[in-house]
């Protein structure tokens, strides 16, 4: 199936709606961007943008946009500290840089981007219509679909520089916190169950010797539930209506970071564009394997880490978008 100048909607202006809209644009198709967002505060977002280099790949912009490079992170497990070196090695990105950068290229290739659009239905007048708003996605809730399993991130920031290259994390009892050298300032963050991050917050700033702010940014981090079909992403059955990224639920299970799992999954559909059926497959094909790794061994190492730390290895290196724990035991 083969369609030329298709009109094209595409639900949400973030990294991965922006990356679509320009692609699709420069195969001839009409885009159009809907963002409930003003253009001052796209791409403001509840995000660590820690990414791994391979966002590079996908968005040469950010090279112009690192804040900060991390060469790894330490786990700090109850009675020992675990040591993972990053392969590739991952950036902290401006962002907000990032974004207007990526808006300026989607208006150069003839993207029609329209701002502070509170949809109550899904716009008429497009052959296709690609939902790629979150977490909370408007175009899933309209179709009916069912909500991702969700998380809660947390994150606060002290103006106090900082350039070391490593992030160190602390499991909980529902996730884990953080804390990340962004260069300019230092970031503490959790990520957990609602029911609990309240209180873990608290304790961990508390640890930390971190006073509570009265500003504390959250957001809800969708996650893949297992027991649902198609490696438990909500995709949908619609021919010319599909999700994308957080909408659907697609984020690596063992940390919420979802952007380069979701160019990963923009890329499928722009090759796969405009078969939907043959980009439901293909995705499920890609991640199911991963999401299911993932979540087997979150549970493993946490478990590990707290109770059997003598097993684990003091030192790793780690591919942090695509793990494989064997691989880092040799390597």
């Amino acid at each position: 199936m083969q369609k030329e100048n298709v009109k094209i909607a595409i639900i949400g202006g973030g990294l991965i709606g922006l990356y679509l809209a320009s692609k699709l644009s420069k195969q001839g198709h009409s885009v159009s961007v809907f963002d409930k967002k003003s253009e001052k505060d796209l791409g403001k977002k509840v995000c660590s943008a820690l990414f791994s280099e391979r966002i590079k790949n996908f968005i040469p912009q950010a090279s112009d946009c690192i804040k900060n490079e991390i060469n790894g992170c330490v786990i700090n497990f109850p009675k020992k500290k675990v040591k993972l070196n990053f392969n590739p090695k991952h950036l902290i990105i401006d962002r907000e840089k990032l974004s207007a950068l990526l808006v300026k290229e989607a208006k150069n290739n003839l993207v029609q981007i329209i701002y502070e659009q509170e949809l109550k239905e899904l716009p008429a007048g497009f052959d296709f219509i690609i939902g790629c708003d979150g977490a909370g996605s408007i175009v899933r809730r309209l179709l009916g679909l069912p909500n991702p399993k969700i998380m809660i991130g947390a994150q606060i920031f002290i103006e106090k520089a900082d350039k070391s290259n490593y992030v160190s994390t602390y499991p909980t009892n529902s996730g884990f916190s953080w804390k990340i050298p962004i260069g300019d300032c230092v970031e503490y963050g959790i990520m957990g169950d609602p029911k609990n991050i309240e209180k873990e917050f608290a304790d961990f700033l508390k640890q930390q010797q971190v006073e509570k702010p009265r500003t504390i940014f959250s957001a809800a981090i969708p996650q893949p539930r297992l027991f649902l079909r198609d490696a438990g992403l909500i995709l949908g059955s619609e021919e010319n209506i599909i999700l994308c990224g957080d909408a659907c639920g697609l984020t690596k299970p063992w940390s919420g970071g979802g952007v380069i799992w979701g160019l990963t999954q923009a890329d499928i559909l722009l090759n796969t564009f405009p078969n939907f059926e043959e980009y439901r497959k293909q995705v499920v094909k890609k991640f199911r394997i991963p999401i299911l790794k993932g979540q087997i061994s979150k549970k493993l190492v946490y478990f590990a880490g707290n109770y059997f730390s003598m097993i684990i290895p003091s030192k790793l290196t780690y591919d942090n978008d695509f793990p494989c724990f064997i691989k880092s035991l040799i390597e």
